[in-house]
């Protein structure tokens, strides 16, 4: 086993729910709730993704949680600070079962070469306070075999022959994060450094389309701290664009 279970977080784990990152907003919305707890399901009747995209996983199979962050982030233009933990979380820990050409494919997608393995949905409420809350989902495909209609899609099991633990690697990802977080101050600069370049076709040529479908080529060459992917172009300018503005085509 990678991680030891010493993460100090709170864990309802539920057999089924229509949204996990709902059920935990409800919850922090209606009392207390303590930073890093944990929702968990084994099967998810109504998970979402990125603008309103649903979110598809065979019961029992996947990894299928959402996690409460509290006192990370204070303003909205720090935001994408939690993009930049979270990613990385999932990337380090799928690191350490070997799992083969990970990336994440911006803003929001966990890659192994050219399927993709998991989403993150991040929704932020400001409180009265001033402060942020942020309800972190993650769905992850761990020990699904057979994606029907997505051939873009994979899982753990699929890329290694093997099946995984899900709830290590759950335990795993929320140590990384929890460490990223405590941190964070001092390591910021590190973490995007790191954040860079664990980017989907970072440096290199790749097409895309933009919000009035028209094609071009250029080379992503990062993320703004406002979180806008920053792309290359053949005239030599770089220009940024947010996640209705441009799609990559691969």
């Amino acid at each position: 086993m990678f991680y030891q279970k010493k993460v100090y977080m709170k864990l309802i784990k539920l057999d089924a729910i229509d949204s996990t990152n709902e059920l935990l907003k409800g919850l922090s919305n209606k009392q207390e709730v303590q930073n890093f707890t944990v929702v968990t399901a084994e099967n998810q009747l109504k998970g979402k993704g990125q603008m309103g995209a649903k979110w598809d996983s065979e019961s029992g199979k996947n990894l299928i949680m959402s996690v409460l962050i509290k006192d990370f982030l204070f303003d909205s233009e720090s935001v994408f600070n939690l993009n930049v933990v979270v990613s990385l979380a999932v990337i380090r820990t799928l690191k350490k079962y070997n799992i083969p050409e990970l990336s994440v494919k911006w803003p929001n997608d966990i890659m192994s070469a050219n399927k993709k393995i998991g989403g993150i949905l991040i929704e932020n409420s400001i409180k009265r306070t001033g402060a942020i809350n942020s309800v972190v989902g993650l769905g992850l495909n761990v020990n699904q075999m057979q994606f029907e209609n997505l051939p873009r899609a994979s899982s753990l099991a699929l890329i290694c022959n093997c099946f995984f633990d899900k709830e290590e690697i759950l335990f795993g990802i929320i140590a990384e994060m929890e460490q990223m977080i405590g941190s964070y101050a001092v390591k910021a600069f590190d973490l995007w450094e790191e954040y860079t370049s664990e980017l989907f076709k970072i440096g290199v040529p790749a097409a895309f389309s933009n919000e009035n479908e028209d094609n071009f080529m250029g080379i992503i060459k990062g993320v703004s701290s406002m979180g806008k992917l920053q792309i290359l172009l053949e005239d030599d300018s770089v220009c940024e664009y947010n996640l209705k503005e441009v799609q990559m085509l691969y």
